[in-house]
């Protein structure tokens, strides 16, 4: 895996790169799926094999995670940066207030799960490609 295009993508990120776009730069970078620790405050991204690199989140001053996991407001902070209408650091405050203790990509499966702390989860598809 390209450590450095990973490190760029998490600047990205935090830049509000639309996620379609960071995903295609880690599928150049090697990455096969990764996990946002949102309790750590890092990531884990895994390649072919058993290839991985951990990077920290530069999350300042982030909320607790909620007790209870809110599957619909963590849909709807999707809905809302897939829209447009928040960044990725709006995102991550949003999805920790209903509760989201993690969240793993999977890029190859084409979605994207968000899990509370006692296994609920909601799992949201990548958009359809274009025909």
């Amino acid at each position: 895996m390209n450590t450095d295009t990973i490190v760029e993508c998490m600047k990205l990120s935090f830049a509000d790169e639309p996620f379609p776009q960071v995903v295609q730069r880690l599928v150049g970078a090697g990455v096969t799926s990764y996990t946002a620790d949102l309790m750590k405050l890092r990531n884990t991204y895994y390649g072919s094999g058993d290839n991985a690199y951990d990077e920290a989140l530069p999350l300042r001053d982030g909320p607790a995670i909620a007790p209870a996991f809110d599957a619909a407001a963590v849909a709807a902070s999707v809905k809302a940066i897939q829209r447009g209408e928040i960044g990725y650091d709006a995102f991550l405050r949003r999805i920790m207030g209903a509760g989201c203790s993690h969240y793993e990509v999977f890029i190859g499966g084409r979605k994207a799960m968000y899990f509370g702390r006692d296994g609920e989860f909601y799992t949201e598809p990548f958009p359809t490609r274009a025909p």
